[in-house]
This record gives structure tokens, sequence and C-alpha cells, in this order.
């Protein structure tokens, strides 16, 4: 018998222009060589452009999916993506109460399209409370950290990173890495944080184009490589570059925003696709 790759759980919605979402992880974890066990929190009706709408599983369907999974496999890590619903957070955090020993990454991008800043606001009181806890590694954009890190709107809007990082921290969250931290018209970047303070910061130049899906890439590779059992230093490391690879092979399926290619890897060339396509 074949050895058992590793397993990560994942709580997330299904995006059908396989941008993000559901299809962003399978494709991700797959690439890295997990198995991926997908629970699914919330219907969303999207394109490349944007989402438009979205409907969130009841909160006893997600338990009874990974409950029923979770008796049959044992899990190397998980990984929380959109949520749906304070309701669906709540089981979730529960579910990861009871794996504390888990790796537990949690994708904390709290804005959706069609969400007012209420519902927003009152998961991210719930994050807050429930689920950052139980996480490993939390990996906020600069607004959501912000969001996040204070309930008080006017805050927010000023709060240094640094500072919103470290609150994180303290309530319980082990690693902070900000997304789009060093976000200036030429470059892009990160910055990863634990209870001493910024661990490293990453830096790129910045590639053309808008990207769906780039942070649910990021998040998936974190998790697979936690899964596969590297350091919280060598993953973010990892995570990034593998990331990195997808933007910049980056495709546009739709008439809306470029998709990051996840098997970059599997395809030849292009010099090569070429002259394979060319009649011998």
């Amino acid at each position: 018998m074949n050895p058992t790759p590793p397993v990560v759980l994942v709580f997330t919605a299904n995006d059908p222009s396989g941008g993000a979402g559901v299809v962003a992880d399978v494709l991700t974890l797959s690439s890295l060589g997990c198995h991926v066990l997908p629970v699914i929190t919330a219907i969303t009706v999207q394109d490349t452009n944007g989402v438009q709408e979205f409907h969130a599983i009841d909160p006893e369907q997600v338990e009874e999916q990974a409950r029923f999974i979770l008796e049959d496999i044992r899990i190397d890590a998980i990984k929380v993506g959109m949520v749906g619903s304070v309701e669906n957070l709540t089981v979730i955090a529960e579910i990861a109460a009871d794996y504390p020993e888990v790796p537990l990454v949690l994708d904390a991008q709290l804005m959706v399209q069609d969400q007012d800043d209420m519902e927003s606001e009152e998961i991210a009181a719930a994050m807050r409370d429930l689920l950052l806890p139980h996480s490993t590694i939390c990996t906020p954009d600069v607004r959501s950290a912000r969001m996040l890190a204070s309930d008080d709107p006017d805050e927010q809007t000023e709060l240094p990173l640094d500072v919103a990082a470290q609150r994180l921290i303290s309530l319980g969250c082990e690693f902070v890495l900000i997304t789009g931290s060093q976000d200036t018209s030429s470059k892009t970047g990160n910055s990863l944080y634990s209870s001493l303070g910024r661990m490293r910061n990453d830096s790129w130049t910045r590639l053309p184009g808008r990207f769906h899906g780039a942070g649910a890439t990021l998040s998936a590779a974190l998790v697979g490589a936690l899964a596969n059992g590297a350091d919280i230093n060598v993953a973010v490391q990892e995570a990034q570059e593998y990331t990195q690879q997808t933007l910049t092979h980056a495709y546009r399926p739709g008439m809306g925003l470029l998709v990051p290619d996840r098997l970059f890897w599997a395809r030849p060339p292009e010099d090569e696709a070429d002259t394979a396509a060319k009649p011998q």
C-alpha cells in the first residue's frame, strides 16, 4: 500500500469561476502533494469580475460534513477560508478546538463584494473571540488586519500594521502574515509577525494586471507547506514563492481578472508548446 500524502481539511465556499474558493484550494494543495478534504460553507454567484451574491450553508450541514469525514481520516492541517456566516464560524471553531495540535491557517479576508460593513464587523468579532485562539497563522490583507484588530472604524483607518499584528497575536494567533503590507506603485509584499515582532518582510516587483484568487492561493500553499512538516518561516517562504510563480503564469479564462495558474509546473514552456502545436 502506498503511503498517504498529508491530509488538509478545508472550510471554504464554492467559487464557480475556479479563481478562488474550493477549486483554488484543491488545485494548490494537490499541486503541493496533499490530499484535500473540502467542507463547503457557502455557495457563491460570481465570475472572474467579482462576487454577485453568496448563500451560506446551514451550520448543521457544515458540521456534519466535517465531523463525518473526521471520524474516518486523520488530518495534518486545517485551512479556514470564507466561513459564510457567524454560525458557521462558531461550528468551525468548535471543531478546531478538538484538534489543538493540528496547524490551522486562517485566511482572514473579511470583505465580500455583496456584504455590508455590519456583516463584516460581526464576522470579525467572532473571529477575534472564537477562531484566532485556535489559529497557527492568519493571513489578512491590510484592511482585514485592521478590522480584526479594532472594532473602532476611526481607529482602523490609521492603525499601524505592527500594532494590528500584535493585537491579533495577543488574541491567541501564533503568527500573522499581513499581505499587501508593502503596497506601492511598483512593489508589493507581505510582512510576517510573531510575538517578538516582525520576523520578515518580502517584496516583489508588481506584476501587470489584477488577479482573482491570489490570497486563496497563498493561504492554501501555506497550509500545504505546514502539512508537509515545514516550520513557519520556511512555510511562508515556500508559499510566497509558489504563489508568485502562479501569478507570473496567470491566465485570463473569462472577461474579468487574471486567475493564478496553480499547475504552472505541469505545462510546457511556451516555445515548446508552440513547437508541439505545429504540424510535422
